[in-house]
């Protein structure tokens, strides 16, 4: 049985969202994270029931296996239930940029987007910065989702920032329209249901 180890509106509702698109038995763990502050801060003490090393969400378990970090739980879930076609299986063309647009997102969109919060004034992280929005969008321009017509895990991750930050990226309309898309999916709907419940 897999068990997500989850807290509200964080970091491990995108993959209510995804365990929603793969159809897969799950079974959801609240648990409480470290946070600044808010309606949903907490205390700052780590959760003894949150088994991620660093106490943080996502966490998911699977028959007593421990997976953490984003993409790695993305490329596990998918993967797992390769017969949801939410990532591409070895052997299929796009199983490269699959791959590609995961580790983009943790190597390269997360810490600049971090650095951009943060106010970084270091013409290195600007740069960074303008590269992978022009990479993001050009590639939006061509097709209506990452891998061209087909919605993947790999969205969910790049448009779980824009539900939560929109201001990540500038103001345009394919943000605005790929947003819009991936909101509009059922499997959506069902996961936001469970993200307080």
């Amino acid at each position: 049985m897999l068990t997500l180890f989850h807290a509200p509106r964080s970091r491990s509702t995108r993959f209510l969202w995804l365990l929603e698109e793969l159809g897969a038995p799950y079974e959801v763990r609240k648990v409480d994270i470290r946070r600044t502050g808010g309606p949903l801060a907490g205390t700052g003490a780590r959760d003894p029931a949150n088994p991620h090393p660093h106490g943080q969400v996502p966490a998911l378990m699977d028959d007593g296996a421990l997976v953490t970090e984003s993409a790695a739980i993305a490329l596990y879930l998918t993967d797992k239930f390769p017969q949801a076609g939410m990532g591409p299986v070895v052997g299929d063309p796009l199983r490269g940029p699959y791959l590609s647009w995961l580790a983009y997102y943790a190597g390269v969109l997360e810490p600049v987007i971090t650095a951009r919060f943060k106010g970084s004034a270091d013409p290195a992280d600007k740069a960074a910065y303008e590269a992978m929005e022009e990479r993001l969008r050009t590639t939006l321009e061509k097709t209506p989702w990452i891998l061209g017509d087909r919605f993947s895990a790999a969205d969910i991750m790049f448009v779980s920032l824009l539900q939560f930050a929109r201001q990540a990226l500038p103001a345009h309309a394919v943000y605005d329209d790929w947003l819009a898309r991936a909101n509009a999916r059922p499997a959506l709907a069902r996961a936001l249901a469970k993200d307080d419940a």
